[in-house]
């Protein structure tokens, strides 16, 4: 575990946990179940159910208030986590004479809203452009652990985060508008903010943050979740021809660029 307590800063973190949906777009969750079964059974892909249903609104209800009462744990880490990343590239833009706009991070369960639609679980951790905001379900880590065969551990989720922050960033510097145009172009965009994440690392670790050899976590989940990795895991068959973040090498490579040289000019 790493020694978050040496961090003061601390980032804006709403806790939706306690919230679930009820029904999503006037259809209840059973019906979404049947209709995501139907398309399934007809040769379709339940993605594409959750694309229809992506700019529905999302009717949510309270369900056990008391479990996430408070500020717990995970959300002391998360805004300690971002409240890191915010001072490291507030610093940044300040010495190029420009101002950043801090981000905020919704932690939720199975789905919410955004002003980019509808976010869910199965989506992963994503940051939405519109609202400024990064949408973090942390059961997520245990689908990478599970399924992606990751290590885990808080180092690893604090490169998630990083990770989304570093979209963040691209926004603020205008690089996301048009770089997704392209399939070269959507993998630039994910290996720099894995190399922002890197950059992030690099500014904390002389604050006594990590373990020894904790830097690994974070690099084992760049690893765990490229595309050569995921694609093999759930077809058993790997096309670089459909990759979207680049290869795990890739990724655990970018990251260990900005953290090894610490400047901002490795991640260009």
């Amino acid at each position: 575990m790493a020694n978050w307590g040496n961090i003061l800063s601390r980032g804006n973190v709403e806790d939706r946990r306690s919230l679930r949906p009820a029904a999503i777009g006037g259809i209840g969750l059973t019906g979404i179940l049947v209709l995501m079964g139907l398309n399934l059974l007809l040769g379709g892909d339940p993605i594409d159910v959750l694309n229809q249903l992506q700019n529905m609104p999302i009717e949510q209800q309270q369900v056990n208030p008391e479990q996430f009462a408070g500020e717990d744990s995970y959300e002391v880490f998360a805004s300690t986590v971002l409240g890191s990343n915010n001072e490291m590239w507030t610093n940044l833009f300040n010495k190029q004479g420009a101002s950043y706009t801090e981000p905020t991070l919704v932690l939720f369960r199975t789905a919410t809203e955004s002003e980019c639609g509808y976010a869910s679980s199965q989506v992963g951790p994503h940051y939405c452009p519109l609202d400024k905001t990064i949408y973090l379900d942390e059961t997520f880590f245990d689908e990478l652990t599970n399924r992606f065969g990751a290590k885990g551990g808080d180092v690893a989720e604090a490169y998630v985060i990083a990770h989304e922050v570093g979209h963040h960033v691209q926004n603020e510097l205008g690089l996301l508008e048009g770089n997704r145009d392209s399939q070269a172009n959507a993998i630039k965009t994910e290996l720099q903010a894995d190399c922002f994440a890197g950059l992030w690392a690099h500014s904390i670790k002389d604050r006594g943050v990590f373990e020894a050899n904790e830097i690994l976590e974070a690099m084992d989940a760049a690893a765990a979740v490229g595309d050569d990795r995921i694609q093999e895991k759930v077809t058993g068959q790997i096309n670089p021809e459909n990759w979207t973040h680049g290869s795990s090498e890739q990724r655990r490579d970018w990251f260990n660029k900005g953290y090894s040289q610490g400047n901002v000019s490795a991640c260009n």
